[in-house]
């Protein structure tokens, strides 16, 4: 078997012991001589190239080895930045040929009947990997998705992510990412749930870590809760929510739980079955019908007060669907093909749901001639295969069980969307963004 050089040591061993060996120079057990050899490895690492290591193996045993979630003052957070950006690894993902939103409007532009569908720009597909995340990784992919379009889309947001890597780093780098987010202050609540540590677990996350990791970069990430009024006072991300610090997410096996509220739903969400598993969502692609107008576009409303829009004008979960009908077909869009496809240049939405997480790349209404409208939420699974959805979409069959989702599939009695505004907050309110707070829109 080939030999490997220590990354810490420069010894040369065999392959298949080089974990082992690198380990061992942590292995020791007087906590004083822990932290200073903490202390030196990250000093080593801020002064280094900040090429990466050759071997993807080894990059990701010095990531694991990274001083970054202690507390320890010693250890600046630039130099834990700045060894990170060094460290972190580009993520491998199935490149789809020609781009998957491009064959995605081609099959939206061909289709039959009067319909209007609003896409996002630029987005990669991620899938779980049964040997690295399935069962757990789903809201790692959809940041990963986001990712992907901000990097392509917001010339600014690429500035400023993962260091200005300029790549869409793996979910052991982003694990890493939102612990240094957790330090900077970020969501404190879920800071705490974790233990302020997340890398290397299997733990489930949700909407706000996706809104700390963002909003650590400076990027105005937003939330929005869905769900029936009696259950308000049930969401401590509300200013004024009666629960508040006294509930406490419990991670136990996969689940979380506080006062009979459980589930990977990111905060307190309440559930109806305390054993929720992750699943991979399908159905039926028969869309729900309604007679509630689309509304105006949202024009110069900001996008901070979009939550105020249709508290009153819809039943169900057709507020849900109203909501991102708004949010998409805000003014700033441009025409594709022909005008029964519009692009435009919002952020996909992260969607979470109990149980699973997606990411809503447009929404489609098709007008009847009986006066209904049909909507269609346009969604990208991280439970799909990504092979498998460039197929359907390249020949043009099957496309839709994997991307439409009726109103009718919406089941659950709580959702959560998160989305990026426009432009990178200013000192000042990058401390306002530490404390994560949603709109609440009443089912």
């Amino acid at each position: 078997m080939d030999p490997s050089s220590c990354p810490f040591c420069h010894l040369e061993v065999p392959s298949s012991e080089l974990e082992w060996h690198a380990n061992s120079h942590f292995e020791v057990e007087d906590e004083d001589e822990q932290l200073a050899r903490d202390l030196e490895f990250a000093q080593q690492l801020a002064l280094a190239p900040s090429s990466p290591p050759s071997s993807s193996s080894m990059n990701s045993q010095a990531i694991s080895d990274l001083p970054i979630s202690r507390c320890d003052a010693q250890i600046s957070m630039e130099e834990k930045v700045s060894s990170l950006i060094a460290l972190q690894t580009r993520t491998t993902f199935y490149e789809i040929e020609h781009g998957l939103m491009a064959l995605l409007r081609d099959c939206l532009e061909t289709e039959r009947g009067n319909t209007t569908s609003i896409v996002s720009g630029y987005i990669d597909h991620f899938q779980s990997i049964p040997s690295e995340d399935v069962g757990w990784g789903c809201g790692w992919r959809n940041i990963q998705m986001l990712s992907s379009h901000l990097l392509m889309q917001r010339h600014k947001a690429r500035e400023v992510l993962f260091g200005g890597s300029g790549f869409v780093p793996d979910i052991p780098s982003l694990q890493r990412w939102l612990e240094i987010a957790w330090e900077k202050g970020f969501d404190e609540l879920g800071s705490d749930h974790f233990a302020n540590n997340i890398y290397g677990s299997k733990k489930w996350i949700g909407t706000t870590e996706c809104a700390a990791l963002f909003r650590s970069f400076g990027l105005r990430a937003r939330i929005v809760d869905f769900g029936p009024k009696e259950l308000e006072s049930f969401y401590p991300l509300l200013p004024g929510s009666s629960l508040g610090k006294e509930v406490k997410r419990i991670h136990n096996g996969g689940k979380r739980k506080a006062i009979q509220v459980c589930g990977p739903m990111d905060r307190y969400l309440l559930a109806r079955n305390h054993d929720v598993s992750q699943a991979s969502s399908s159905g039926d692609e028969k869309s729900g019908c309604s007679r509630i107008p689309l509304g105006d576009s949202l024009g110069s409303i900001s996008n901070e007060n979009l939550g105020n829009k249709f508290t009153k004008n819809s039943k169900g979960h057709q507020v849900l669907i109203d909501w991102i009908w708004n949010y998409f077909s805000d003014k700033k869009f441009t025409k594709s093909g022909n005008c029964q496809v519009v692009v435009s240049d919002k952020t996909p939405l992260y969607f979470q749901h109990d149980g699973h997480s997606r990411t809503v790349v447009g929404i489609q209404v098709k007008h009847q001639h009986n006066g209904m409208q049909q909507h269609n939420l346009l969604i990208l699974d991280p439970g799909h295969r990504t092979a498998d959805l460039e197929r359907s979409l390249k020949q043009k069959v099957g496309w839709q069980k994997f991307i439409k989702r009726g109103v009718h599939t919406l089941k659950k009695p709580q959702y959560q969307l998160c989305y990026i505004d426009t432009g990178i907050a200013n000192r000042e309110e990058v401390e306002l963004l530490k404390t994560i707070e949603s709109v609440f829109l009443e089912f």
